[in-house]
């Protein structure tokens, strides 16, 4: 196998751990106005990943580094391409996390509403950012055949894309509530599980119609198998979380996720951004990739540090692994 393929690989393993680790992340945003009934609650679901939501984010930027080093010519186009979806999803992550540590700043529930309502539309717009992003990747841009986008900002907003977007949002609202009833004690628990049981089912449905459109378009009899493991990895999900098996219930999305990326990348693969406009003009592995004297150096960089970094996230979300409940939220002060 080439550099340029690993690293292909490894730029999926990417986007893999930002939707796993920032799906629970945008959920809980979400579903705070739904699971919490005051700020004492509130702050429980802040608090339950509190801890860990900045360094979520680091899979993020580790991505987009990743893919600008190693396949310059992938970056470029993709990320000019949907500028304005991506300048979107930036200014919401911006919001929600300056919202996490200023809701806190002043003792008035007029305050920390108003950064509760940041928190949970930074949440959205940025799971619908991601969605716009990865089915934009899958799907392809208007792309000429020097690489450049034919039409005007608004030309990666496609059915597809919404499709994609629409995805990621019900994925998150899921994975966020299994995660709050792994998470936290008393009655969030039990609203968030039965949220889980209800709707998620439902929310599911774009997901899954999104892996069926893009089989349909790209996809080999083994990313057809992966799709079938998401099925079965999601029904096993809310069957254990109806016996009351939060964490097995988790860890079933954790395959549900592994099984989508497998699809979505596997389906994409040699392509890195297709063009609607003619399949000669698409951007592949080969033509994107940098030198091969650049990948060396980055496989040895990564060598040494991802397990450095694997490790302390690790040890962080061990170190905070204990349930969250009302109890323990100390009353409200400010200096």
């Amino acid at each position: 196998m080439e550099l340029a393929d690993v690293w292909f690989c490894v730029i999926a393993v990417l986007w893999l751990g930002y939707l796993f680790l920032e799906g629970f992340d945008f959920g809980v945003g979400m579903l705070m106005p739904v699971l919490a009934r005051d700020n004492t609650e509130r702050r429980v679901l802040i608090n339950t990943i509190g801890p860990v939501w900045d360094g979520n984010e680091v899979w993020l930027l580790v991505a987009g580094g990743a893919t600008f080093a190693a396949f310059p010519g992938w970056y470029a186009s993709l990320f000019s391409g949907t500028y304005l979806p991506l300048v979107l999803f930036l200014v919401a992550l911006i919001g929600r996390g300056v919202a996490f540590e200023y809701r806190g700043k002043v003792d008035s529930e007029g305050w920390r509403r108003a950064w509760d309502r940041i928190i949970v539309g930074g949440s959205l717009v940025a799971a619908v950012g991601v969605g716009l992003l990865l089915a934009t990747t899958v799907f392809g841009l208007p792309l000429d055949a020097n690489g450049n986008r034919v039409g005007g900002p608004f030309a990666a907003i496609t059915a597809e894309s919404l499709l994609g977007a629409v995805a990621v949002v019900g994925f998150a609202l899921v994975h966020g509530a299994v995660f709050i009833a792994l998470k936290t004690d008393g009655d969030i628990r039990h609203r968030a599980r039965a949220f889980a049981s209800r709707v998620g089912p439902w929310a599911l449905l774009p997901l899954a119609g999104l892996l069926v459109l893009v089989q349909l378009s790209w996809g080999e009899w083994w990313t057809w198998a992966a799709v079938v493991v998401v099925v079965i990895a999601a029904a096993v999900a809310f069957e254990r979380l109806s016996a009351g098996r939060e964490g097995q219930a988790f860890a079933a999305l954790a395959a549900a996720v592994v099984a989508t990326v497998v699809a979505l990348f596997g389906a994409l693969y040699p392509n890195v951004l297709p063009s609607t406009l003619d399949p000669a003009y698409s951007l592949t592995v080969a033509d994107t990739a940098s030198s091969p004297y650049t990948l060396k150096v980055m496989s040895w960089v990564a060598l040494f540090g991802t397990p450095a970094v694997l490790v302390y996230q690790g040890w962080t979300y061990w170190v905070f692994r204990k349930r969250v409940s009302a109890a323990h939220i100390p009353p409200v002060h400010v200096p």
